[in-house]
């Protein structure tokens, strides 16, 4: 199973009178959004589920890809990595799941299905601490079976700079 992270691209600073959940992206954030977009476009499946946050940055950048999403309440800014893994039904989907998603839940999910649960511990460990994910990057994660375990292997992580 392929799953991709892909945190909201560059948005609006929280104001007051603004709710979190309603900041947008910025310009320079629609472009990072449209960069990223571009690259995924070019290598992922057609069949690609894209599972997003219901802030709108998240559906804003998801927006890009001109493809259609799915809003996620376990996504949000608040979300966990449990939620994450039970919306993505990591590792057992049988297609590609795209998650545009918030800092920390992005980076502890990395680095939990990364460092696995005998380094790591649980994704609740207080110990376990999250991945910096820049603004708009993608990490693109491939979790492979082997005999008596599963083996997850980092794929690609690319930043809007890079595109």
């Amino acid at each position: 199973m392929d799953l991709i992270l892909w945190r909201h691209a560059d948005a609006e600073e929280l104001s007051e009178g603004v709710d979190d959940p309603l900041r947008g992206l910025t310009p320079k954030g629609e472009r990072q959004a449209q960069r990223v977009a571009e690259w995924l476009n070019r290598f992922l499946p057609e069949r690609t589920r894209v599972l997003v946050s219901p802030a709108l940055r998240t559906q804003q950048t998801a927006q890009a890809l001109e493809r259609p999403f799915k809003i996620v309440e376990a996504l949000g800014p608040e979300g966990t990595v449990d939620g994450l893994l039970a919306a993505s039904r990591w590792p057992e989907a049988s297609t590609p799941v795209l998650v545009v998603g918030h800092q920390p839940t992005l980076g502890l999910a990395a680095a939990y299905l990364m460092t696995g649960p005998r380094l790591a511990g649980s994704p609740h460990d207080p110990m376990l601490r999250p991945w910096s994910i820049k603004k708009g990057s993608v990490w693109w994660l491939r979790h492979r079976p082997r005999e008596d375990r599963g083996e997850v292997v980092l794929v690609a992580v690319r930043t809007p700079e890079q595109m």
